[in-house]
């Protein structure tokens, strides 16, 4: 029975939380056992797969995965990694397999080499990857690199098949359902936790919406210029501007990107509209996060660009989930509006997710002869409407 002796007269106890809520905060702590080279058991299907992260195990966590597993380890990386590694082209067994399973080589115990082999930015000696060859792919090798990339690591895992009763005291057990189900569910979870008037140097009159999923993860923000919900009421659509953060150019001024003249640009343009939202998401590098984001930049500074670079990494092209901007607009009461971007996943990733875009803006800016290349990419490769 729950222990009501120190609530305040009148109040009720808290309600439990239900079981999406519990599912979304088990993956949560799965995620933050992976960053913290914890080694954790993914389950479904009567399989269950023990797994840490390549980049952040330890001797420790790959002694505890010996223990735990009567199986010999073997290392699951991206297809295109997987290529890199062997030096040679890696066939697939079906073309939707998202994943590689190479062999370790026997009495394998140093992190660094399993750090080589997973971050095409470290140093690997010539001939490591030959030393590795292909083995069989476990059950549930996709929901765990899901889960790898969930918490924005390299997609590359240490993995042992184990018994699904295995006696773990202390091991987190997530299960795969929970894992392909997280993106959808935590985008829909989010709330509105916080909001102040905050006046911008480009958009003096400005409010900030915070939100935050029922994981308690990390929060996106809405900036509201001037009354957008005076444009609704009307049944107009108001301007507006889905923005994924950006360290580096929106904090920086960083010339090898665009967004912090497209974050200055669309507060300003929404100011002389009178009013607008502008979205600003927590997705990082096109959703792999600050630290894969300086990797790549380290790839294309040695010949890759953007895309490609997000590949060699273990990424897709664009990792976003754009059902969070479209909960956060359903959740500002903005069901139609007038998308200011030059990106069509953008536009189709709302429609999709049920929110009218009544119009596109136009939202480019000229290169600064530092970031040319990178703004071809993004025409040629990504289909950006950089002109009219």
């Amino acid at each position: 029975m729950r222990n009501t002796a120190f609530l305040p007269s009148g109040l009720a106890a808290p309600r439990p939380p239900s079981a999406e809520t519990l599912a979304l905060r088990a993956v949560h702590r799965a995620v933050s056992e992976l960053r913290r080279g914890t080694p954790v058991l993914i389950e479904g299907d009567g399989a269950a797969l023990l797994v840490a992260a390549a980049e952040t195990v330890g001797a420790q966590g790959l002694t505890e995965m010996a223990a735990l597993s009567g199986a010999a380890p073997v290392l699951l990386l991206s297809p295109v990694r997987a290529s890199a590694v062997l030096q040679r082209p890696v066939p697939l067994n079906a073309p939707d397999e998202g994943a590689v399973a190479l062999r370790l080589p026997a009495g394998l115990t140093a992190p660094e080499r399993l750090r080589a082999f997973a971050d095409p930015t470290a140093e690997l000696l010539l001939g490591d990857g030959q030393a590795l060859e292909r083995a069989t792919l476990p059950a549930l090798a996709a929901p765990a690199l899901a889960l790898a990339k969930l918490g924005r690591l390299l997609p590359a895992l240490v993995a042992s098949p184990a018994p699904a009763a295995a006696e773990a005291p202390g091991l987190l057990r997530v299960s795969a359902a929970e894992v392909q189900a997280y993106p959808a569910s935590v985008a829909t979870s989010l709330r509105r936790v916080g909001e102040a008037r905050v006046p911008l140097e480009d958009a003096p009159e400005t409010r900030i919406i915070a939100f935050r999923a029922a994981d308690g993860g990390i929060e996106h923000l809405a900036m509201l210029v001037g009354e957008p919900e005076a444009v609704l009421a009307q049944g107009g659509a108001p301007l507006v501007r889905l923005h994924s953060e950006c360290f580096t150019g929106d904090l920086l001024g960083s010339l090898r990107c665009d967004c912090g003249p497209q974050l200055k640009g669309a507060l300003r343009r929404m100011a002389a509209d009178g009013a607008g939202i502008l979205l600003y998401l927590a997705q990082e590098g096109r959703g792999i996060g600050l630290v894969n984001k300086l990797r790549a930049y380290t790839l294309q500074d040695q010949g890759l660009d953007t895309l490609d670079a997000n590949r060699a990494l273990g990424y897709g092209a664009d990792e976003r989930n754009f059902l969070v901007a479209a909960t956060m607009l359903r959740l500002l009461d903005a069901p139609r509006v007038r998308l200011l971007t030059n990106n069509p996943d953008k536009l189709a990733g709302l429609a999709a997710c049920g929110i009218e875009v009544v119009t596109r803006e136009q939202h480019a800016f000229a290169g600064n002869g530092v970031n040319d290349r990178y703004l071809a990419t993004k025409a040629e490769r990504f289909g950006h409407m950089l002109e009219e």
